[in-house]
């Protein structure tokens, strides 16, 4: 799960942004540029994560007693009225049991309100766990996750967000094609005024469906994706917001995985571009497995 505040007016210039713009588009330039050993490249970026770079998923669990640190995954939003939002979520996943990961994400947000206020804090603290049912065959993979937002942190919601999403994964011969479907438990939140735009769970949905496709460059250790997307806020007087976006995911080592990519909000009380960035360490637990 990605999370930010709500929309909070930004003091960078216009230059600011194109300086920012420019130096991604020149990293990413310089990434998909960059020759890459097959042979010592791994496969993590084929293993897609949510957020990483789009929101939708593969089917598919990190190895047993492998553990990934996701390196605070970045995602920046411009509203049509000229806001701006952001937000990160540091995450450690480990493939505890075959075909099982238990992921465990710290949500930061940051807000700007009136007369120049600041506020940075904890956003709650996300917990999930996703089982892979099976392998693909003629049917697709499929997986089930079991997510939970807690109220830990001064911009956490009121209380705590279970949630439950399914997802399945076919692979063709040109493509993988994902499909998500999401639903959280509860109400929306009841917080104070002053405080109404600073809770994490502005983020969560009621439900979300979504649908992604993806293509792998195994030589460059490249995966290219895009995605569609529509969900309903908790609120049921906001209205259903439709997305679109794509990115990339790049191997720069045999651990070290890093992704871009960007889109826009069609519809919805926020809509407008947003653009995100990350990385991930895949490491391995300290012991070994037992014969």
């Amino acid at each position: 799960m990605n999370l930010f505040s709500n929309p909070a007016r930004l003091d960078a210039s216009r230059s600011g942004m194109a300086r920012l713009l420019v130096a991604a588009i020149t990293v990413a330039a310089i990434i998909v540029a960059a020759p890459v050993s097959s042979l010592s490249a791994q496969t993590d970026y084929y293993n897609t994560d949510a957020g990483r770079p789009v929101r939708i998923e593969d089917a598919y669990a990190i190895e047993r007693r492998a553990v990934e640190l996701q390196l605070a995954p970045f995602r920046l939003e411009r509203a049509r009225g000229g806001s701006y939002r952001w937000g990160m979520e540091p995450e450690f996943a480990v493939g505890l049991f075959p075909r099982t990961q238990v992921e465990i994400g710290f949500p930061i947000a940051h807000m700007e309100g009136v007369a120049g206020t600041r506020r940075t804090a904890l956003g709650g603290i996300d917990a999930s766990v996703l089982y892979n049912l099976n392998a693909e065959t003629r049917l697709p993979a499929l997986a089930i996750v079991a997510d939970v937002l807690l109220p830990v942190g001064p911009m956490a919601p009121d209380k705590a967000y279970p949630s439950f999403k399914a997802i399945a994964t076919k692979t063709l011969s040109w493509a993988r094609f994902h499909v998500n479907g999401q639903m959280t438990i509860g109400d929306a939140p009841r917080v104070a005024a002053a405080n109404s735009e600073t809770t994490a769970s502005a983020e969560l949905s009621r439900w979300l469906v979504g649908v992604a496709v993806d293509r792998t460059l195994p030589l460059r250790s490249l995966l290219l994706t895009a995605e569609i997307v529509t969900s309903q806020p908790l609120d049921a007087t906001e209205p259903q917001a439709w997305d679109v976006a794509g990115g990339t995911r790049y191997q720069l080592s045999p651990r070290l995985a890093v992704d871009g990519g960007g889109g826009y909000r069609i519809s919805g009380a926020d809509a407008g571009w947003f653009v995100t960035a990350g990385g991930a360490v895949s490491l391995g637990l300290p012991w070994s497995s037992r014969r």
